[in-house]
């Protein structure tokens, strides 16, 4: 195409070379399969759901018959419909809201952590002040970290990489929303959720390529911090030494995981059939939450736990392909990347409580276990996975397809 402009004195053509059209890269073979796997990632998940739906009705009978079953499953579906659609409108927010509002969403996090520290305000349960209760549902503030903190740490990092790059003087103001939100989660107290904020946190630097030096001068400092908080706790203690006897003497073992190792054992290969589990029957505590992995071994047997194993593989593996056509250390692609690994390896580190790999701690099982916050997170930072992908994937595309520069003539 030739453009030609005129002056009082001379003529001017400019040629140009047009831009091969967007829409049509948008539409290519590579842009499809992505969203075939973007659609069987989200299938996987569904999934997960339909197992929970159909186990939480199952662990939530008693050895009383009533309605329990019933209240707990109407409450489940309640949960799962608010959350498939806070999910669903994650997807469509985009990466520059999250990097823009970052620090807003700290500053909502910590006021929520304080709230929940506040005699009458916050619900005491079990000895920890980690809930709030909104009519007649609960918020546990600590979970929303899981999805907040990993945003802050990778538009920090992202921001620091661009400007002044990493040095010393960069930690500070890297680890500034740690410094204020795992003493508030510690004092509930929570260590557990303590612990997997600041792997979450971890997790995106280290995706986002944090110098590894930094790593080890913060795990060194760290440490003793570390040490001294597990020491002061003594029902900590208590449960690894509970879970160090089940390896010696099960008859010594914690209540829970003798329970839960029963649940296990007695489903042999195929189970015993849904809804046939005794353990269940007041026996395995928590049965419906965060042991409900045991009821599934007790009732669908060693296929059904396998069966749900290879159901995170695939979680795993759809979630990173989503992730790879993406510019790597983008805000995008960091962020992604980080929430897949935070579901995947809560789904871990909950198998490994029930088969007792790792002291007891209550981990509820990602999509499958009763409740409410934590369906909630998990189901939006699936909706922000499907989004972020989207969106930086496009404009991956778009960066790629821009014509080559305009050449002038006189």
């Amino acid at each position: 195409m030739s453009v030609q402009f005129y002056h009082s004195h001379a003529k001017v053509s400019v040629s140009t070379i047009s831009p091969q059209p967007v829409v049509s890269s948008l539409n290519s073979p590579i842009t499809r399969e992505h969203d075939d796997m973007r659609r069987l990632f989200v299938g996987l998940i569904c999934v997960l759901l339909g197992v929970g739906v159909q186990m939480v009705h199952s662990a939530s009978l008693t050895l009383l018959p009533g309605q329990s079953e019933t209240v707990f499953l109407g409450r489940h579906l309640v949960f799962l419909v608010i959350s498939v659609a806070c999910g669903y409108a994650a997807s469509f927010v985009p990466a520059r809201i999250l990097k823009a509002n970052a620090g807003n969403f700290c500053l909502v996090l910590i006021l929520l952590l304080v709230a929940v520290l506040i005699p009458g305000v916050g619900t005491r349960v079990n000895g920890a002040q980690r809930w709030l209760r909104l009519g007649g549902m609960s918020l546990q503030p600590s979970e929303l970290g899981r999805i907040l903190l990993p945003i802050m740490a990778a538009k920090t990092l992202t921001e620091i990489r661009d400007t002044t790059g990493f040095s010393l003087k960069s930690i500070p103001r890297t680890f500034l929303p740690l410094i204020f939100i795992l003493p508030l989660v510690a004092k509930e107290p929570d260590l557990g959720a303590t612990v997997f904020l600041a792997l979450g946190f971890v997790i995106a630097l280290f995706i986002g390529g944090w110098p590894m030096r930094y790593f080890i001068g913060i795990a060194l400092l760290a440490l003793p911090a570390a040490v001294s908080l597990l020491a002061l706790k003594s029902y900590q203690m208590k449960r690894i030494s509970g879970f160090m006897a089940a390896w010696q003497d099960l008859s010594q073992a914690p209540w829970q995981i003798r329970q839960s190792l029963l649940s296990l054992g007695s489903g042999g290969l195929q189970g015993t059939g849904v809804g046939g589990g005794w353990q269940k029957l007041s026996y395995l505590p928590e049965a419906n939450t965060d042991f409900v992995f045991a009821v599934i071994g007790e009732e669908l047997g060693l296929a059904g736990t396998l069966g749900l194993i290879f159901v995170w593989i695939g979680v795993f593996l759809t979630g990173r392909a989503v992730m790879r056509p993406m510019q790597r250390g983008s805000f995008e692609w960091i962020l992604g990347s980080t929430l897949v690994i935070q579901i995947v390896l809560q789904a871990l580190a909950n198998v490994a409580v029930v088969t007792s790999m790792v002291p007891p701690k209550g981990v509820p099982h990602p999509f499958v276990s009763y409740g409410g916050t934590n369906l909630l997170v998990n189901t939006v930072a699936v909706g922000l996975i499907v989004g972020l992908s989207r969106s930086g994937t496009q404009r991956t595309l778009q960066m790629s397809n821009v014509g080559g520069p305009a050449t002038h003539s006189n």
